[in-house]
């Protein structure tokens, strides 16, 4: 394993053709060889086209190394799509699909665009554990036309006009949590945070906003008040979360310019993704895994 982040020309000695590519992605998917992707069945044969094999309990079932991953039944070779994860998460703010069809040579920018969309959501975390210790809650707004003032969010409990509200939650010198929300009432804050944070955290801190407010109820929970113009308080702060929407803000405006509400979850799972891998010099292993 390389103990740091892999460079462009070490990737391509790693992957000089499709074959070191597909028996990369089966060591990842199956250690301990290939099994079943409909039944786990461990019994299977391989055939005689490479990287496929029959399941001896699915009546016959054929599969590829392919079957069930984000690869599956697509026209182009493993190789680029290895690429387009290694670009992806190469820079801590993302790549555009428009920068990564200028580097690979897809067909076309929405080729790239697809391929990009299909690589966000293998990154989305389905499973994860409940943050412990002590945790940061916040809520940010993406998109339209007005600037991120943090006090502006605050306006009639709705956020800036024509901007997308998205909840998260980190556990310092840990992992972070987001998702795009509808809203900002109570309601759906409080089903975010008993969903994503331990009842055993140590320290919940939040700001001011009045959303949070029946958090005392079930956390040890800290609050600092923004419109006070207080920031700090001991342990008790929003800084690290606020960290990570700015790296989410610099990287929409820098380097996508414009993300859609449709599409919003895709992007933070992908920031989520890196952010949470900020520290793993295998970053690359883990996004093929999951895809």
């Amino acid at each position: 394993m390389i103990n740091r982040a892999m460079t462009l020309k070490e990737h391509e000695t790693m992957f000089p053709d499709e074959d070191s590519c597909k028996k990369y992605l089966m060591d990842k998917r199956w250690p301990n060889g290939p099994k079943c992707p409909r039944c786990g069945n461990e019994k299977v044969y391989e055939l005689s086209r490479a990287w496929h094999w029959q399941c001896r309990d699915c009546g016959g079932y054929r599969f590829s190394v392919l079957v069930g991953t984000i690869f599956e039944n697509t026209n182009y070779p493993l190789q680029v799509w290895f690429k387009v994860i290694f670009f992806m998460l190469s820079s801590k703010k993302g790549m555009s699909a428009l920068q990564i069809h200028r580097m690979i040579g897809t067909g076309s920018y929405s080729t790239a665009w697809y391929m990009c969309h299909r690589v966000r959501a293998g990154l989305t975390d389905v499973e994860f554990r409940k943050l412990v210790g002590f945790v940061e809650v916040d809520e940010t707004f993406v998109g339209g036309k007005g600037k991120n003032k943090h006090k502006d969010k605050r306006g009639g409990g709705r956020g800036p006009s024509g901007k997308t509200p998205i909840i998260g939650a980190v556990s310092r010198k840990g992992k972070v949590v987001a998702r795009v929300i509808k809203n900002v009432d109570a309601e759906t804050l409080d089903r975010f945070v008993r969903e994503t944070v331990s009842d055993k955290v140590s320290l919940l801190s939040t700001d001011d906003f009045p959303g949070y407010r029946d958090l005392d109820k079930w956390f040890k929970h800290g609050v600092v008040h923004h419109k006070d113009g207080e920031y700090v308080v001991g342990s008790i702060h929003t800084n690290t979360i606020e960290g990570f929407w700015s790296l989410i803000k610099r990287g929409i405006v820098g380097t996508f310019h414009k993300v859609s509400r449709k599409y919003l979850q895709l992007y933070v799972a992908e920031f989520e993704f890196r952010y949470n891998n900020r520290k793993n010099p295998d970053i690359f292993e883990t996004a093929t895994a999951r895809c």
